[in-house]
Order: structure tokens, then sequence, then C-alpha cells
């Protein structure tokens, strides 16, 4: 009997291995694994993920972005925060990578620290969000990290930041049920 149950055991082990080892991830994975969708999805592709480490992702920024249209009409740029935005979603998607249970789960900030901006991002770039992991800590069910984020076009630095994470459980953030809506209403 224990030869059953370890046989049963390894099969879902090695399906979790071969998932959490890709190597590179196209909108459908990464739909997958973070719960943002557009317009505030900041992500494409991923060309480079290793495991607790480090992850690469682009993002293709075009005209179409609704945020063009306010910032600024006659001189289109990406608002920093967004790039900040970006480089957490990439770490959130690294972080993610490692949770089995990432459907009952959010990946929210908790500290950006060192931000800085080096030029104007426009229609046309080609974001590369460049992100390690410095510092990752389990207690219990509870995840923090740290991650720093380099975000490059055509090779030359455009921003920075170093951003702070804690895995919580999605319905944490809820404020209470619907009738304690209708109560204050």
């Amino acid at each position: 009997m224990p030869d059953t149950v370890q046989t049963e055991l390894e099969a879902p082990v090695t399906a979790t291995k071969t998932a959490a080892t890709k190597t590179t991830l196209d909108i459908n994975d990464i739909c997958k694994i973070l719960p943002h969708r557009y317009p505030f999805l900041l992500i494409d592709r991923v060309v480079e993920l290793s495991r607790k480490e480090r992850i690469v992702a682009i993002k293709n920024v075009t005209i179409n972005e609704p945020f063009f249209q306010g910032h600024f009409p006659n001189m289109p740029i990406m608002p920093g925060v967004l790039i900040v935005e970006a480089i957490a979603q990439a770490g959130g998607a690294l972080l993610l990578t490692e949770v089995e249970d990432r459907s009952t789960k959010l990946i929210m900030f908790t500290g950006i620290e060192r931000a800085k901006f080096r030029r104007p991002v426009v229609p046309g770039d080609q974001l590369r969000i460049e992100v390690e992991l410095k510092a990752w800590r389990a207690v219990g069910p509870m995840i923090a990290v740290r991650m720093e984020g380099i975000v490059y076009v055509d090779g030359q630095r455009v921003a920075e930041a170093s951003v702070k994470c804690q895995l919580v459980d999605n319905s944490r953030g809820r404020r209470g049920s619907s009738s304690d809506a209708a109560e204050t209403d």
C-alpha cells in the first residue's frame, strides 16, 4: 500500500515541477498567473524566468494605451507609476509561479523605494523589465518579498525601483459582506 500512495504522490509533484520550471510565458500563461486584465495588465510576455531568482518581461507600449489620452494629450508619456506597476507585475509573476493555490491569493504592494525615472517612455517603445528577487520570507502561509527592478528601452535604462510585496489571501482586503455595505448606505 505505501508504494501505491507514493506513486499517487509522485505524479502531481512531477506535473507541478514541470509547470514551475517553464522559463518563458506567453500572454495566456501570464493571465493564468496574474489576476490583472486589460487595461491594467502591464506585461505582455516573459522571456526569462529563473525560479525564486529573476524574471525578464516585455511590455509593448502603443498609442492605444488608455492613459495616453490624458498623459499628456499632445505629448504622450507613460506614467512613471505604471512603469513601477509593470515591475511589480513581473515580480508578481515570479512569486506566483511558486504558489500552488494562487487562485486564492493576491500580491499586494507594501513598499516602493528608490524609484528613479531616467527618460520618458513613449508610444512605440518596448519595455524590457528585469526583476531580481533580493529577499524572500515565508512565515506560515504569508510570503513577503523584496525585489529590485530595472526597465530598459533599446538597451538604455529608463527606470528602476525596489518594491516590496506580500502575498495575501484574496478575501483579506474585502471589508465585509454586502449586508454590511447596505447598512452604511
